[in-house]
């Protein structure tokens, strides 16, 4: 990443200067990160991206965190870019990755928070396919026109079927959780009908392109835990040098001085795994940098609503709001444990 990092430094900058603006997960907003790149940052050229990598995609997911943005990026662009890069190019499909790398169609991938990474099925009937399934803390399906299901058909082989959020037997919930800045839905199939173009096979070996998939959300995840935490360091320092106490400032303590180098070298270890799980993506890294970051990020909002005093209880403060974000991080997508006991399997 060293050889880009001018790249991604004025990336970084340009995203900081865009989510400093109120961002409240409307349709204009979404028109300003179609117009920036971001939804497209991955996707070929010949599609109308950007032709960049998951590593300029982990930039802005770290800055998403950072400014704890209630934005559908999760959802309407790394999980749906990735699942329509992850699968053989057809007509449909070219045309559907087309239409939201320009923003004219929103998308969600019904990959769930948890459990089995292609909870829907696809049968045969005599009046034709049909998909049946229910999928869980999904990102951004409610404000999708297009909804991705990975299911598996009748052999048991992964695929993915495109849907129309309006069809007949879809039901997508909106799910009430803590983080306020994230969208969640149940997505619910009871007997949808699908076409033959609508039903897309992976490129390679289904079930290692799933796996990816998964391990695309988790890293995205962490990423954002990054830049959770991050914020809530930069936060503390600021407010513990100009807050005063004793006639001094709070930050002159020493005790003050070891929570933050504490912050500091955590979030140092969060970005060193998420850094090696990007660079060397595989269930390992991606596991290990998951269950480190997102445990980390909420240590490191714990420790900062603490170090604010009492003002950092307060609604006032804000730092309730990064706290909610890190908690809802840390068991989307498989919680610390899980990941911990999957990397522990690896090893036996």
């Amino acid at each position: 990443m060293s050889e880009f990092s001018d790249i991604h430094d004025e990336l970084r900058s340009v995203a900081a200067d865009l989510l400093a603006k109120d961002l409240n997960n409307d349709p204009g907003d979404w028109a300003l990160f179609v117009s920036a790149g971001w939804v497209g940052l991955d996707t070929p050229e010949d599609a109308g991206g950007a032709g960049a990598t998951f590593a300029e995609v982990a930039v802005i997911c770290e800055e998403l965190g950072r400014a704890v943005a209630p934005t559908g990026y999760l959802g309407g662009a790394v999980l749906a870019i990735g699942a329509l890069n992850a699968v053989q190019s057809n007509d449909s499909r070219d045309t559907l990755l087309q239409d939201v790398v320009s923003g004219s169609i929103r998308s969600a991938l019904a990959v769930p928070g948890a459990a089995e990474p292609a909870p829907f099925e696809l049968a045969t009937t005599r009046l034709g396919w049909r998909v049946h399934g229910r999928a869980a803390f999904v990102p951004d399906a409610a404000g999708a026109q297009r909804l991705l299901l990975p299911a598996r058909d009748a052999d048991g082989v992964a695929v993915l079927v495109d849907v129309s959020a309006d069809s007949p037997g879809l039901t997508v919930s909106e799910q009430s959780v803590l983080d306020e800045t994230r969208r969640l839905a149940t997505v619910t199939a009871e007997g949808v009908e699908v076409d033959a173009d609508a039903v897309w096979r992976f490129d390679g070996d289904p079930e290692e392109q799933l796996r990816k998939l998964t391990e695309r959300a988790a890293l995205a995840v962490a990423c954002d835990s990054v830049g959770v935490a991050q914020a809530m360091l930069d936060a503390t320092v600021a407010y513990t040098g100009v807050r005063q106490q004793f006639g001094r400032p709070l930050g002159s303590f020493q005790a003050v001085k070891h929570a933050c180098a504490d912050m500091l070298v955590t979030i140092s270890v969060a970005r060193q795994l998420v850094n090696a799980a990007i660079e060397s993506p595989g269930p390992r890294a991606v596991s290990m940098a998951k269950a480190y970051a997102t445990e980390a990020a909420v240590e490191v909002a714990g420790k900062a609503m603490q170090l604010h005093g009492g003002i950092g209880y307060t609604w006032e403060s804000g730092v309730h709001v990064y706290l909610k974000r890190a908690a809802l991080n840390r068991s989307l997508f498989g919680s610390p444990a899980e990941h911990r006991a999957r990397i522990a399997q690896r090893w036996h």
